[in-house]
């Protein structure tokens, strides 16, 4: 094939691909990429239509509100206690789950299970857990421990962990699971027979094979603490107690206050906080894939 004939069938194929792909790109541009920059837009200015530009005003207002702050700080904090606990945890049952063992595939099914489960459901079934006259609190009345109101005290932040961990844990366990059967098993019959215990394995077959992975666990681990305000939400409400207040709650309420200005600032800041955060994580995943080669 001459070189013009195959830039003749790059140009086609490529034209014919960009016109399968057009509904899906003119819609993500108008629900999504459009939407998104016209929030970005609002929050240089003094009101929604017709105002005039104004800098960073808003976003100076943003940071001083005391709301805002304790919003961030709980997300933040949220996110940096779910995460560790979520990855150590899938990790773990990943590396139980694939050596053989009794009820092995029942206990992949158990784990994967609150994935298909809708989120009201879920959210129900931790309201009867940790209700005031809830499962949790039956439990401490009849080991004679005084009720704790778990939705109204600084123990919110540990239900909503929990829950996050129990709803997440078996998507990441599947991915693990697709990383360590995707190890040549010949790696660790050389470290076998050069007389490696399981724990030098475990370090410097099983983990470091696995960091690819587990960069894209992490990932996507981060992705979903931002969307535990679903469950938030459902679960506590509007206002809920202090410690579990989120920054969708933040957003959500200044929406229902239409003010416009405070919710597209925080909305790009914390776009811009998960955007600069993730590039960091590609780079170092990158870096250390170049350093594997």
């Amino acid at each position: 094939m001459s070189r013009n004939r195959l830039q003749r069938w790059v140009r086609r194929e490529g034209m014919l691909a960009l016109l399968f792909l057009a509904p899906s790109l003119i819609g993500f541009a108008v629900f999504y990429i459009i939407p998104f920059l016209m929030g970005v837009y609002e929050s240089f200015t003094d009101r929604t239509l017709g105002g005039s530009f104004v800098g960073f005003d808003n976003y100076k207002d943003l940071l001083a509100s005391s709301s805002f702050r304790k919003a961030a700080a709980n997300t933040m904090l949220f996110t940096g206690i779910s995460v560790p606990l979520l990855i150590a945890a899938s990790l773990s049952l990943a590396l139980l789950l694939n050596r053989p063992m009794f009820f092995r595939n029942g206990l992949r099914t158990a784990f994967i299970m609150p994935l298909v489960v809708p989120v009201a459901s879920i959210v129900m079934i931790w309201q009867i857990f940790a209700d005031w006259n809830g499962t949790l609190n039956l439990w401490l009345h009849h080991w004679g421990k005084e009720r704790i109101d778990w939705l109204q005290s600084d123990w919110s932040m540990g239900v909503l962990v929990v829950m996050y961990l129990w709803k997440n844990i078996g998507y990441n366990m599947i991915l693990f699971l697709a990383g360590l059967q995707s190890i040549p098993q010949d790696y660790y019959e050389t470290a076998r027979i050069e007389g490696a215990g399981r724990l030098r394995q475990l370090f410097h077959i099983t983990l470091v094979y696995l960091t690819p992975t587990m960069f894209f666990v992490v990932l996507i681990s981060i992705i979903n603490s931002f969307k535990v305000f679903r469950e938030t939400y459902l679960l506590a409400g509007d206002y809920p107690y202090d410690r579990i207040y989120m920054l969708q709650h933040y957003m959500n309420n200044m929406f229902f206050s239409l003010d416009i200005q405070k919710l597209t600032a925080a909305a790009t800041l914390m776009v811009g906080c998960i955007v600069l955060f993730v590039t960091g994580l590609l780079r170092a995943e990158r870096r250390f894939r170049d350093n594997m080669e």
